[in-house]
């Protein structure tokens, strides 16, 4: 049984019912915090040019819910 919290972009947005975009943009907003929500992969190969995003999926679950329950202004702030 894998207990690694840690997935990457495409698995979070499978597991969380929304699309890999979606998921990249509540990160770009703020609303899921670096180091706590986020980080890059220790997947060295990639790193600096390409850093692999890696996401907590509970605590990822955990916001995405509050920001959704709570109407988030997401189409008003993409860039």
């Amino acid at each position: 049984m894998n207990t690694n919290p840690w997935v990457s972009g495409k698995v979070a947005s499978q597991l969380l019912g929304i699309t890999e975009e979606k998921l990249d943009l509540f990160r770009e907003i703020g609303y899921l915090k670096a180091g706590t929500h986020w980080r890059t992969s220790p997947d060295k190969s990639s790193i600096p040019w390409k850093p692999i995003v890696v996401y907590h999926l509970n605590w990822c679950k955990e916001e995405i819910e509050y920001w959704l329950s709570h109407n988030a202004p997401l189409n008003d702030v993409a860039a």
